[in-house]
């Protein structure tokens, strides 16, 4: 008779359980956004349901996620660690405007002209490389195809994040074929391949690789914990094109449960208070509102080093042919 008392009350408890007051997706790595999130949570003394994503999944899960849960939404709002594949959820109708007071001084080329999106806290595309040991690191991404520097390299497949991203970029400025023929070239050149960007990093770091194309939130790890590397951005020259800088990005999810307390969350997380916690975060995100006091060791876009230009909704509309181009290509 107790047994059965006992499972009654578990389940009149779980059916008691408070729900959800706010649904967060967030593909930022989860030891960088957790605790922003949760200070949110003590603030406002709510329960808050967050899901995060994987580094083998990086974004991509959470925006499938997303899109199949479309004619049911679940999330309040996606919190992405890169801007393109937001830019695809706003194409597909599942964003909704919101434009949050907190955004003022970030540049409005991070912005949506209609409010569907908030660009902050970037990172740059770059090269890591040991500084114990004597190494010939690429200056240009063409450099890649020289074996005298491939052999020593390593970079993410691009299947998923900012790599996706890159390439997808890359295919936009050129076409699928010519891609598609560098990933070839520069394997035949000896280029290392790895499951994502911290993996690339790591295997430097490790010894296994002179140097590796990553970005500078794990490239700051490293550093952080006294590995012997610095970074170098590329393509710097006089009249060349610069280091591809990609922000965080977060949105108002269509078909928010949660829509004030949501707008609330994202009013906080693109203010320049969150930018400058992550910037001294270990991954070093670098903030984009203008007169922020930055953390020694944090280098700022076009003041420091001159930043790629990126039609980004065109490179957003690559991304489905991209992946499947690059899943044919890597995932045998």
């Amino acid at each position: 008779m107790s047994k059965i008392f006992s499972i009654i009350c578990i389940l009149l408890l779980g059916a008691c359980s408070k729900p959800a007051e706010l649904v967060i997706y967030c593909s930022l790595d989860q030891d960088l956004s957790e605790q922003i999130i949760r200070d949110f949570e003590k603030k406002h003394d709510i329960e808050i349901d967050v899901q995060f994503d994987v580094e083998r999944n990086k974004t991509v899960g959470l925006v499938s996620r997303i899109i199949a849960e479309a004619k049911n939404p679940r999330a309040d709002v996606f919190w992405n660690n890169e801007i393109a594949h937001t830019i695809r959820l706003k194409d597909l109708g599942l964003t909704t405007p919101y434009a949050p007071a907190t955004a003022e001084g970030i540049p409005a080329i991070f912005i949506d002209a209609d409010n569907h999106y908030t660009g902050f806290a970037a990172r740059a595309r770059v090269i890591m490389y040991r500084t114990d040991i004597e190494v010939n690191y690429p200056k240009h991404l063409n450099d890649f195809l020289n074996s005298e520097y491939a052999e020593n390299g390593v970079m993410a497949q691009p299947l998923t994040g900012t790599t996706l991203s890159n390439f997808a970029y890359l295919i936009q400025q050129s076409s699928t074929a010519e891609v598609v023929q560098w990933f070839d070239d520069v394997n035949s050149a000896g280029l290392g391949f790895a499951a994502g960007n911290a993996d690339a990093m790591r295997r430097v770091c490790a010894g296994d690789y002179a140097w590796c194309f990553t970005d500078t939130d794990d490239a700051a790890k490293a550093v952080i914990n006294g590995y012997p590397v610095a970074i170098h951005y590329l393509d710097q020259g006089m009249g060349e094109s610069g280091a591809m800088l990609i922000p965080n990005s977060i949105c108002l999810l269509e078909g928010a449960q949660q829509n004030e307390m949501a707008k609330k969350f994202i009013d906080y997380v693109v203010s320049a208070e969150c930018e400058l916690r992550l910037a001294h975060s270990a991954s070093a995100q670098i903030p984009l509102h203008s007169g922020i006091t930055v953390p020694d060791g944090i280098l700022l876009p076009n003041r420091d080093y001159t930043v790629l230009d990126i039609p980004w909704s065109a490179v957003a509309a690559e991304l489905d042919d991209a992946a499947f181009t690059f899943q044919k290509l890597f995932v045998r």
